[in-house]
């Protein structure tokens, strides 16, 4: 890596330099973003199940979402329009069941343009791995207000303050019949990485939501700060754990985010495994 003062020595992580392109490094999110943490614990999750770039499609949204994965993922993958990742994801596991597809999705790609696709992902198991980054805000396009806003907060498009409720994506994941479902924090590393695991292992419709901190637009104009250390602190105080949920009241329980493992079924087939048992069954019969 070359500048004016001459050449440096650019240090690659082993993981980044197993899936990503390095001429393409460094990556386009913002300073502060937790999206490079969510990349960072899917790489992992992919390295200790050993997935490799011949056997893992990325299909990601439009968004800030799908911005490292399009420009860095060394494998395949499909950038697909706005909110219609689903409806791809579909056509690629059905052709090509044998591959692994991890779908990376925005709150507004996913739960607004795409709540349709997102609906019928679940309803149908569709067997991927989808990981929402929810910054509760649209950031790569100015910072309006998203399905997931928090209620009375200002973005560029509710300058009075969001009178909208938002959206709980993890309820909506469960009602609709994802065979996996989970919501982390950022920084919650450990628990982001197992997640993950869990929901390429699983057969059917995975859906991890990841509260990640956006600096330059939720920061900005909900909080009023551009200290990702302070919107982190911001959702520490706004979320709490299933466990400890079940000991507080309501009242308590007010304007905090539930984390944790929501749903983990294993008793649902899916339209994948369904569309080719069909398959197998007309070709018997006509053989």
């Amino acid at each position: 890596m070359k500048n004016q003062g001459g050449d440096l020595e650019k240090t690659i992580h082993p993981l980044a330099a197993k899936y990503l392109r390095q001429e393409r490094m460094p990556h386009m999110a913002c300073p502060g973003c937790g999206i490079g943490q969510v990349v960072h614990s899917t790489l992992i999750a992919c390295d200790e199940l050993a997935l490799t770039p011949e056997n893992t499609v990325w299909v990601q949204g439009v968004g800030c979402s799908s911005r490292i994965t399009y420009t860095l993922w060394k494998g395949d993958n499909i950038d697909a329009h706005h909110g219609r990742i689903f409806a791809v994801a579909t056509g690629l596991k059905l052709s090509r069941p044998d591959l692994n597809y991890i779908c990376f999705t925005g709150d507004g790609d996913c739960m607004s343009i795409g709540g349709n696709h997102f609906l019928h992902a679940c309803r149908r198991n569709l067997d991927v791995t989808a990981i929402m980054f929810n910054n509760g805000i649209y950031g790569m396009t100015g910072g309006q207000v998203a399905p997931t806003t928090p209620m009375g907060a200002m973005t560029t498009t509710t300058p009075y303050g969001n009178i909208e409720d938002p959206m709980d994506s993890v309820q909506v994941a469960m009602a609709a019949g994802a065979s996996y479902v989970a919501r982390w924090r950022s920084t919650d590393f450990r628990q982001v990485v197992s997640s993950i695991k869990k929901g390429i292992q699983t057969k059917g419709f995975s859906f991890i939501e990841v509260l990640t901190q956006c600096p330059t637009q939720f920061g900005r104009y909900v909080l009023k700060t551009g200290d990702p250390i302070k919107i982190l602190q911001w959702y520490k105080d706004h979320t709490v754990t299933l466990k400890k949920a079940e000991k507080m009241t309501p009242e308590e329980l007010k304007d905090k985010m539930l984390i944790g493992e929501f749903a983990h079924r294993t008793d649902r087939t899916g339209v994948v495994e369904r569309y080719w048992d069909m398959i197998k069954k007309i070709q018997s019969e006509r053989a």
